[in-house]
Order: structure tokens, then sequence, then C-alpha cells
């Protein structure tokens, strides 16, 4: 069992125990029916074999062992966890602070005061000490062995100024995600409305340009048909289906007569200008 622990703990990707090979159905089928049978919770440890009596191939370990882990047993300690592969994972997680590596806190605790000043004054620490441990640097190491030198305080200050330093860094990671995720967003939603501006912009410009194709081939029509009179003018209480017939009949390409002129627009060729442009 210890050489089984030690590999588990050596294996980065260990193998599962070697018990599980006693999860079959009918060894959990053994269990639920002892379960069922027990009238008391330690009924079915002491009296597995006469609760079981009828049935066949009834294991020698005890069949409590293939119960469930009850998590409700870890949830009651005051800081639940477990354990992993020789790692101890903790039910709810938290960032360890820097109190529980043993270093002091040097800036306040309560996230909503003012951590500036605090800050200010270690990195304030962080130049002075820098500036003691070069120092100390250029003095004779001391007389006896038993006493610290002067850098190694100088250093070990330093270290402990930095990690505040950080601690408090990594303490604005969240606000600074949030930030971030707001800047992303506003961009994607400035973005959309300069795209929905240039379509809208585009929209207008093409519906303008059909108007104006409009405006062209009415007018040209209205030439044509003053250079070629009919029967009837066109004239404003005319309907529009009128004096398209009347204009398809005037220039209807069939039995062109002598006198008319071969130089005259039809309005298919007015259409096809217009589609030109």
């Amino acid at each position: 069992m210890e050489d089984e622990t030690e590999n588990v703990l050596r294996n980065p990707f260990p193998s599962p125990p070697s018990h599980y090979t006693r999860y079959t159905s009918h060894n959990l089928k053994l269990l639920a029916l002892l379960q069922e049978r027990a009238s008391s919770p330690g009924e079915e440890t002491a009296n597995q074999y006469e609760l079981l009596s009828d049935q066949k191939d009834v294991p020698d370990w005890s069949l409590l062992q293939l119960e469930k882990p009850r998590v409700d047993w870890i949830l009651e300690e005051p800081d639940p966890y477990y354990n992993v592969y020789g790692q101890t994972w903790f039910v709810k997680e938290r960032l360890a602070s820097i109190a529980d590596a043993g270093i002091a806190q040097l800036y306040p605790t309560d996230p909503s005061v003012d951590r500036r000043p605090a800050l200010l004054s270690i990195l304030k620490s962080l130049l002075v000490t820098y500036s003691n441990l070069i120092t100390s640097l250029l003095r004779p190491p001391p007389a006896h062995e038993g006493v610290v030198p002067e850098w190694q305080r100088q250093a070990e200050w330093i270290n402990d100024l930095c990690q505040n330093l950080l601690a408090a860094a990594n303490d604005f990671r969240p606000m600074q995600a949030r930030c971030n995720l707001e800047i992303m967003m506003q961009t994607q939603l400035d973005l959309r409305k300069e795209e929905t501006k240039a379509i809208h912009s585009k929209c207008d410009e093409l519906e303008a340009k059909l108007q104006q194709l409009r405006s062209s081939a009415l007018e040209l029509s209205m030439d044509t048909f003053k250079v070629n009179p009919t029967t009837a003018t066109p004239r404003a209480g005319i309907s529009s289906s009128l004096f398209q017939s009347n204009l398809s009949e005037t220039r209807r390409p069939s039995l062109q007569s002598e006198g008319e002129d071969t130089n005259a627009l039809t309005q298919k060729d007015v259409l096809q200008w217009a589609e030109e442009i």
C-alpha cells in the first residue's frame, strides 16, 4: 500500500487505484441489497454474510467500501479541502495572501480603502532599501560568524516590499479585466455604429442616383415625343399608362414611312441608356 501511494505521488499521470476492479455490476447490486436489508446503520458491517446468505459470490471484504465518498463531511470543515495525487485543493478557491506566506502585509486589507498612499510609501521604502543595500555591500563582512550581514537583511526587506507590491497589483486583476471588457464592448459598439452609418449613407446615395436617372429618362422621353408629335400630345392630365402606350405605338419600328425621322429614339433605347448610366 505504501509503494502504491508513493507511485501515485511521483507519477504525474497515475493509474487508477487497484480496487477499481471491485466496482462490478454484481458487487454494486449486492451493496444495494445489503443496504436495503439492513435495519440499523452498523448492522450491514457485522452481518454482511447473514444478510446476503441467499446470494452467490459474496466477497470476503466489506461491500461498504464501494459507497461513494461523503462530500458533506468535507464541507463540514472550517476550510474544506481534498487531496488529489498528493496536492491539496480547497473546495472554495481563494488566492493565497502574503500573510499565508509569512510576510507582513504593508497595505490595507479592505479593498474599499484607498491604497495609493500605502503603495507610494512602499515604493519609497524600496528605493531607500536598495540604496542601503548598495552601501552595505561596500562594508567589510562581520567579524563573527553568527552575525547576519547587513546586506542580507536589506535583501530580505526588499523581497518583502516587492511581494507586497505584487500582491496589491494582483488584487486589482478583476477590476482590470472588467475595465478591459467594457473597453472592448464599447469599441465593438462604436464600430457597428460606424458601419451602420456608412450603409445608410450609401443607401441614400443610391436612392438619389436612381431618382436622377428616372428624371433624366422622363425628360428624354418628353423631348423625343416633342420631336415626333402624334395626334395626342402629353399633358399633365394624361395618365402615365396612356402616355407610355402612345409612346410605344409611336416608336414601334414596323412600317416606318419615308418622311419619318430615322434618327428618332425609341423607348427601348432610352431605357437601355438609363441602365448603362
